[in-house]
Formats: structure tokens, C-alpha cells, sequence
């Protein structure tokens, strides 16, 4: 009989707990006991994305995500302006990383979204000052024009004449992955071609970043365990780290020869043709006070690489889908181009330059209002939207980062 009372106590207490679960007052994931909310995230997880903006917007936009108990995954997440601007600019110093979170990214090394405190700051000092030079953003410029005329023009006219259907998205990626590899080393890995290749570079880049998701979700020791076995997203990771190492050597190394045979190391920052960060970084090496080593240069690359690739091919290819379901910010957007053209020019097609628009480098640098009916919001890492809410903010906290 003693036994039975323990075990109806039990039971009792199991469905307790399961009926707070279903409670579910604040509309956040419903969170059971022992394994918290990774049931619903696992039953998501095909459409993470949609998944994260329907949460965000049932629980107000911030809500805490509770993992299983054993695996010491709590979350908290938030897409609202007011704190990603409390949290990553007014008080940044206030929520430092910490050694866990390096441990997740450790593929990233002592780059500038790995490190803290004071390394940190000198870190995005530099890299801000690199930016706003005038020679970088001649490159910028020619950069990104020669990519679109030769690049991502010729393979959409290509695509429409042959009656091709394409992923939007991985043309955008294509594009911006060469931009940026060519903005932060130089030199042009060719991704965007009408063959589509599978470069290994670019592949690379996107099995760390999905076995780094992984990590978030997955116990500790789980992730140790893949580790030792040498199997799964661990070793994928492992494989794609190791290609990623052996790229950037090469990188690194080349244009360290082309500096040293050109200009001695020297690099005229009036150049007709401007330079890439690479070049700045091991040229400006004194000036910087930081030591540029083949290992710092590569941990600059590859945090650089993330943070230009995902995000703007994400929202390039969200602003072309909003633009074709909404034919009147279409019209409008066309009404204005046509505004700044002659007559006689309307029905060509042809490249703008930023100064045409009354746009200034500096301008386009920190992603101002570009269209009168429209803005360019900072987004987080998981790429979520909400119209209402940023659509309020974005203009308040204009340089969140």
C-alpha cells in the first residue's frame, strides 16, 4: 500500500507540473519538466526562422527560453530595439561574453566577436577606422558596382532568357559572399557564376555556422561526446575549420608577397583604386597598436566574413520579396527612379551611382533612409521581423552596434 501512495503522489505531481505547462500564461513556448521547451523547438526546427518571429511576437518580443535541465541551455532572446540598444551600446560593458560563449564560437579565435572589455574596443576602433577611410570606400564602391555589371546582373539576364528557376536567396549569398571576401582580403572567390559552383571556401563557412546552431541546442556533453567520437556536426565542424585555416594561410601569406614586392609594405591611401582591410590591417600594422600576426589577421577575416555575408543577402532577398507583394511601394520606388532620369532614359536600364541620388558614401556606410516610404532596420542574428515594431524604432537607434 506504501508503495501505490508513493506512486499516486508521483503521478499527481507529474500532471501538477504538466497542467502549469499548458497554463502557459505569458504565450511563450510551453516549457515540461526535465526537457523544458526542446520538444517544440525540435518539432520547429525545419523552420527555425518562422519559428523564432511567431514566438517573439506572442511573448512582446523578449522571452526566455528554458532547455532541458541537465543541459544548462536557458536562453533569453529578444528582437525589441530598446534592448538591443541597452544591451549592445549603452551599457555593452555591463553584459560581457564571457568564456562559454567562446567556447561556442571558438572557430572565430580572438576576433572582435569573441573578445571583451578593452580588446574589444581597440578591436572595432580599428576596424572602424579602416572602414572610414576614404580609400576603402573608393574600393567599396568599384567593388560592389564591377559585381553587380558583371556579376549578379549577368547571371539574372542569363537565368530570365533561359526560362530558369533559381533560388533567390543563394544568388544573393553568392553575391554578397564575393563582395565581402573581395572587401576584406582582396581577392574574389568566384561563387556568383552561371555554373553555380560549389565553392569551398563559402561551404566551409556554412557548416561551421550550422554546426555553431547546433551547439546552442545540444547538451554540453553531447557535443563532447560527437567530439570524441570524431562524428557528426563536431566533425563537420572540425573538417570545415580546417579548410577555412588552410584559405585564409593562403590568403594571408599572398597578399604579405604582393606587398612586399610592390610597395614595400607601403600603401597610398589616395590610391585611384582604393584597398582592402587585409592590405590596411598588415600595411598600418604600427599605427593600430595591435599585433598584426598571421593569426590575428585570420581571426579578423573570418568575423568579418560572417558579419557581411548572411545578413545582407537575408535582407536583400526579404526586400525584393516585400517589394513583388506590394505593387504600390513597387510604383513608387519606380516613380522616384524615374524622377531622377531624363525622359528619353526611362526605358533603359542602367547602373546608379550613390551621388546621383544625392547619397553620400558615408551615407550608404551607415544604412540610412535610402527610399522616403521606407527604412533599413538593424536585424538580429536570427533574422527575424517585425514591421511594427522596428518600423518606430529604427530610425531612434540608428547605429545599434
Amino acid at each position: 500500500m506504501a508503495l501505490v501512495s508513493v506512486f499516486e503522489a508521483v503521478l499527481a505531481l507529474i500532471c501538477f507540473l504538466f497542467l502549469c505547462c499548458l497554463r502557459n500564461k505569458n504565450r511563450s513556448p510551453k516549457s515540461f519538466p526535465i526537457v523544458g521547451m526542446l520538444p517544440e523547438l525540435i518539432l520547429n526546427i525545419h523552420r527555425i526562422h518562422d519559428w523564432c518571429t511567431e514566438t517573439f511576437e506572442r511573448c512582446h518580443y523578449t522571452f526566455l527560453f528554458n532547455g532541458p535541465w541537465f543541459a544548462k541551455i536557458n536562453i533569453v532572446g529578444t528582437c525589441d530595439p530598446t534592448n538591443v540598444h541597452y544591451i549592445m551600446s549603452s551599457n555593452f560593458n555591463n553584459f560581457p561574453k564571457g568564456p562559454e560563449f567562446k567556447q561556442l564560437f571558438d572557430v572565430l579565435g580572438d576576433g572582435v566577436f569573441n573578445t571583451d572589455m578593452d580588446l574589444w574596443r581597440k578591436q572595432r576602433m580599428v576596424a572602424q577606422e579602416f572602414m572610414r577611410n576614404q580609400s576603402f570606400h573608393k574600393f567599396l564602391l568599384r567593388t560592389t558596382r564591377d559585381k553587380v555589371e558583371k556579376g549578379l546582373i549577368h547571371v539574372i539576364d542569363y537565368v530570365a532568357k533561359q526560362g530558369l528557376v533559381v533560388n533567390l536567396e543563394d544568388v544573393f549569398q553568392r553575391f554578397t559572399f564575393d563582395t565581402t571576401c573581395i572587401l576584406v582580403t582582396g581577392y574574389d572567390p568566384k561563387c556568383l557564376s552561371l555554373e553555380f559552383p560549389e565553392v569551398p571556401f563559402s561551404k566551409a563557412l556554412d557548416d561551421v555556422e550550422e554546426a555553431i546552431f547546433y551547439r546552442h541546442v545540444r547538451p554540453q556533453s553531447f557535443i563532447k561526446l560527437q567530439r570524441w567520437l570524431k562524428m557528426g556536426q563536431e566533425q563537420k565542424y572540425r573538417k570545415a575549420w580546417e579548410v577555412l585555416d588552410d584559405i585564409m594561410t593562403k590568403y594571408i601569406c599572398q597578399k604579405r608577397k604582393e606587398l612586399d614586392t610592390t610597395t614595400k609594405g607601403l600603401v597610398s591611401q589616395n590610391g585611384e583604386d582604393g584597398v582592402d582591410l587585409l592590405t590596411s590591417y598588415i600595411a598600418e600594422e604600427k599605427p593600430t597598436g595591435l599585433k598584426c600576426d598571421d593569426k590575428f589577421l585570420r581571426d579578423t577575416i573570418l568575423n568579418m566574413m560572417l558579419a557581411g555575408t548572411d545578413t545582407t543577402s537575408s535582407a536583400l532577398t526579404w526586400f525584393i520579396w516585400l517589394v513583388s507583394r506590394h505593387p504600390i511601394v513597387e510604383n513608387k520606388i519606380i516613380e522616384e527612379l524615374q524622377s531622377k532620369l531624363p525622359a528619353e532614359e526611362t526605358k533603359k536600364r542602367r547602373l546608379f551611382n550613390a551621388k546621383g541620388f544625392g547619397l553620400s558614401t558615408r551615407s550608404i556606410m551607415r544604412g540610412i533612409k535610402v527610399i522616403s516610404t521606407g527604412t533599413i532596420p538593424a536585424q538580429g542574428t536570427s533574422q527575424t521581423r517585425h514591421t511594427s515594431k522596428w518600423a518606430s524604432s529604427s530610425s531612434n537607434h540608428e547605429n545599434i552596434v
